[in-house]
């Protein structure tokens, strides 16, 4: 692959994925140079937050494993360095790591902008060139083109076989439909509302909308201002979200609990 200028593939795992919250836990990049020359750079950092369970068991990272590493802005400065002016290279980065990472040097107060430079993302190639519909599907699993697409009943055929073809591949022999029901569909950062109003963070909820959007928790909100609460009271919110507000007006605030 040839480069006519420093390349930097760049990976965060972090504790979550609200990019305006969530924390860095550990960075990687490798600096590719035109002439082949690569740097790795790898540093677990301590993000002065808990590290939810589910992100533990996808990363292998625990609270033990970064409690004595460096917080980001100690390392805030050496990680702009590292990057200099190269292009970006990644998966996802364009819509997760940049802007996450653009937050973390901020809050760090260290000057640093991915504006002007060339962004490389496999995902998005990825998805923009792979078909990722029940054709792809049904010729992943089933090894064969699929006939009659988009016709209803050929559809559902179609999903049938994708199915079956799902139970045998991760059944490790157990001939069960109950085989694809286990797989975990949820995000590793949920939503308390079908609407996605409310959301979840560190286990506490916050408003995904109006003036305290992404700012201040429920229970926060609750004692700085319950008449914008009362408010929302009387207008068109779903009954979920107004029993979730009428409750914690009265000091009733849910509990986070893990893969619920």
């Amino acid at each position: 692959m040839k480069l006519s200028k420093t390349l930097v593939i760049l990976d965060l795992e972090t504790t979550g994925t609200w990019i305006e919250k969530d924390r860095i836990i550990e960075i990687g990049m490798i600096a590719v140079s035109p002439t082949g020359e690569r740097k790795d750079f790898l540093r677990r950092i301590n993000p002065q937050m808990p590290i939810p369970p589910a992100v533990s068991k996808l990363t292998g990272i625990t609270n033990a494993d970064v409690q004595n590493a460096p917080v980001f802005k100690t390392v805030a400065r050496e990680v702009a360095d590292f990057i200099g002016d190269a292009d970006i290279g990644g998966f996802n980065v364009e819509k997760f790591d940049i802007p996450l990472l653009e937050r973390e040097l901020r809050e760090a107060q260290v000057q640093f902008g991915f504006a002007g430079r060339a962004v490389y993302d496999a995902q998005k190639v990825f998805h923009l060139n792979e078909k990722r519909d029940l054709t792809a599907a049904y010729a992943f699993y089933c090894g064969k083109p699929l006939p009659g697409a988009h016709s209803a009943l050929a559809d559902s055929e179609a999903a049938l076989e994708v199915l079956i073809a799902q139970v045998d591949r991760y059944g490790a022999g157990e001939d069960s439909i109950d085989v694809v029901g286990r797989f975990n569909y949820r995000e590793l950062t949920e939503f308390y509302d079908s609407e996605r109003k409310f959301r979840w963070w560190n286990g506490e909820l916050y408003m995904m909308f109006g003036k305290y959007a992404r700012k201040e928790s429920l229970r926060e909100v609750v004692k700085k201002d319950p008449a914008y609460l009362e408010w929302m009271l009387s207008r068109d919110f779903s009954d979920e979200v107004k029993e979730l507000i009428t409750g914690a007006l009265k000091g009733r605030f849910p509990q986070y609990q893990e893969g619920a």
